[in-house]
C-alpha cells in the first residue's frame, strides 16, 4: 500500500474524508411503502408496475442510535379516565355531515380526493364560508390558485361577503407560523396537499418525502390545537389518492369526492372515519351557484318513464346507513355471426357479472354465450353491494324473454352458485325505504319478509324460481 498514490491511499487512512462515500439513493413504493436501493419498473414486494420513485435518504436517525433511554417518561392513563367529551362542529351542510357522520371532530384530519374539476375546492369554499358566517373562524391555505381566484369563485357562489380567512401560500413553515400568531381556527383547509413544502427535508413539493413530512407538520398542528383539518390530495389515472399511500394511514378520515364531470350529480362518500361509521355518501348536485344538497338521492336514479320496460329492474341500495334506490339496465343482443360476444359493465363489477351469467346458464339452462351483455347502472352510480345479484339476474332475464318486470316492485338477494337467493342485510331499511317511494311490491330471500305498510313482500327462493317468475311476467 504504500506504493500507492495518495488520492487511493486515503480511503484507508484513517479520519481522511477524501473517500467518504455519497448518500445513496432509494427508492419508495407508493402503494406498500417497500424501500429499494435502485429503481426498477415493478415492486419486488407488491408486484404493482411503475410505483417506485426517488425519496431523499433520511439521515436523522441511524441504526447505531440507542433509543431505549434520553427520552421523556410517559404518564399512562386508564380508559374510564375522566376526559372532556369532543362535540363535534356542523359544516353547515347536511350530506357533508352526513358523510363525516354527523360532523367535524376537534383535531381530526380529514383527507378528501377526487378527480380534477369535479368540485373539491367549491365543496369545501362553501363549508368554510358558512363556518365563517357562523361567527366561527374558519383557514382556507390554497397552494394551486391566487387570492383573486378564489375570490372570483367565491363571488359566482355567493360567498363574498363570508369572514373567511384567505391565503395564498407552500410553505408549511409560513402556514404554521402565521397560525401560530393567533387563536387556532376551527376548520383549517389545504389545497392541496401535494403542492405544501417543507424546508426540513429536501426535495420538491409532490415528492413522497415532501407530501410526508408535511402533512406530518400540519396534522401534528391540528391535533395539538384542536383545528379540524382538511387536506385536499390529488388522484392518479386509477382514481386513487396520489402520494405515498401513509398518507391515508396518517389521516382520520378518507373521503373521495365521485362523479362524471359532464353529469350534474356529485356523491361525497367516506371510505375510512375513525370517528364514524364509513360508507356513508352525500348527495351534492352541481349547479350554476355552486353544490346544491340532495335530500332525496332516489328521485335521482330511477327513470320516470309511464309504461315497464324490459331489462330494467330497481334495487333497493344501501349506502351506510341511507337507503338509495337505483336502476338496473340490461340489454341483451344476439349475434348472427360466429363473433366473440361483447361483456359490457357501467357501475357494477365486471367479474360478478360473469359469475352470474354462469350461474343463470348452468342452474337456469338459458343461453347467453352467442348474446352480447350490456349491464348499466342508472345515473352513473356504482354498485358494490353483493344485494344487487337478484336485480341484476332479474334485469338479465327480462332483457332475454323481452318482457318487462312490475313497474312498482324491487329486487334484492345475494345470488349463491349453487342458484339459491342468500338473505342479504338491513332487509327492513331497504323494504321501508320502498314503500316510502310508492314501490307495492318487494322480491327477496325467502327469510327476508318484513311488516312494511303498503308492502307485499314475495319470496324467491333461487334462479330457477326467478326464471319462472320473470316469464310469467310477474
Amino acid at each position: 500500500m504504500a506504493d500507492w498514490p495518495d488520492r487511493l491511499r486515503s480511503f484507508f487512512v484513517p479520519g481522511s474524508t477524501t473517500g467518504m462515500a455519497k448518500p445513496k439513493k432509494r427508492f419508495i413504493c407508493t402503494e406498500c411503502g417497500s424501500v429499494s436501493t435502485r429503481w426498477q419498473g415493478q415492486c419486488g414486494d407488491c408486484q404493482q408496475w411503475n410505483t417506485l420513485v426517488e425519496d431523499a435518504p433520511d439521515t436523522k436517525f441511524a441504526a447505531k442510535h440507542d433509543l431505549s433511554s434520553g427520552g421523556r417518561a410517559l404518564t399512562f392513563e386508564s380508559l374510564d379516565a375522566p376526559t372532556k367529551p369532543l362535540v363535534r362542529r356542523s359544516t353547515g351542510i347536511a350530506e357533508f355531515d352526513r358523510a363525516l357522520g354527523g360532523g367535524l371532530v376537534p383535531g381530526a384530519a380529514i383527507l378528501m380526493g377526487g378527480e380534477p374539476g369535479i368540485g373539491k375546492s367549491t365543496l369545501l369554499l362553501q363549508a368554510a364560508a358558512k363556518i365563517a358566517q357562523g361567527g366561527r373562524s374558519a383557514v382556507y391555505v390554497s397552494g394551486e390558485e391566487a387570492t383573486g381566484q378564489v375570490r372570483m369563485r367565491a363571488a359566482r357562489l355567493g360567498l363574498s361577503k363570508a369572514p373567511l380567512k384567505l391565503a395564498a401560500a407552500t410553505s408549511v413553515r409560513d402556514i404554521l407560523t402565521t397560525l401560530g400568531q393567533d387563536d387556532p381556527p376551527e376548520l383549517l383547509i389545504i389545497d392541496s396537499i401535494q403542492t405544501m413544502h417543507s424546508d426540513m427535508i429536501e426535495g420538491a413539493p409532490g415528492t413522497v418525502s415532501q407530501v410526508r413530512a408535511s402533512a406530518f407538520e400540519l396534522i401534528r398542528y391540528a391535533k395539538e390545537r384542536g383545528t379540524a383539518l382538511v387536506l385536499v390530495g390529488h388522484v392518479t389515472k386509477d382514481g386513487n389518492i396520489a402520494g405515498p399511500r401513509v398518507l391515508e394511514h396518517m389521516v382520520d378520515t378518507v373521503m373521495s369526492f365521485e362523479g362524471e364531470r359532464s353529469h350534474q350529480y356529485r356523491i361525497l362518500r367516506c371510505l375510512k372515519n375513525r370517528f364514524g361509521a364509513v360508507d356513508e355518501i352525500g348527495v351534492f348536485a352541481m349547479e350554476g351557484h355552486g353544490l346544491d344538497e340532495v335530500g332525496n338521492p332516489s328521485s335521482l336514479f330511477l327513470s320516470g318513464r309511464e309504461e315497464p320496460i324490459a331489462g330494467a329492474a330497481v334495487f333497493p341500495a344501501l349506502e351506510g346507513t341511507r337507503p338509495v334506490l337505483v336502476e338496473i339496465q340490461a340489454l341483451i343482443v344476439r349475434l348472427q355471426s360466429g363473433a366473440t360476444p361483447r361483456r359490457a359493465v357501467v357501475g357494477w363489477d365486471s367479474g360478478r357479472l360473469a359469475m352470474l351469467l354462469a350461474v343463470l346458464e348452468s342452474r337456469c339452462g338459458l343461453s347467453f354465450s352467442t348474446a352480447e351483455v350490456y349491464l348499466n347502472v342508472a345515473g352513473g352510480y356504482r354498485l358494490a353491494d353483493p344485494a344487487a345479484d337478484l336485480a341484476v339476474a332479474a334485469a338479465l332475464i327480462s332483457a332475454l324473454a323481452d318482457k318487462p318486470l312490475a313497474a312498482n316492485a324491487v329486487w334484492f338477494g345475494e345470488v349463491a352458485l349453487s342458484g339459491e337467493i342468500r338473505p342479504v342485510a338491513h332487509g327492513n331499511v331497504r323494504q321501508k325505504e320502498s314503500a316510502k317511494l310508492g314501490f307495492k311490491r318487494a322480491m327477496g330471500p325467502a327469510d327476508g319478509w318484513q311488516d312494511v305498510a303498503g308492502l307485499r313482500y314475495t319470496d324467491v327462493g333461487s334462479v330457477a324460481s326467478l326464471v319462472d317468475r320473470v316469464m310469467a311476467s310477474a
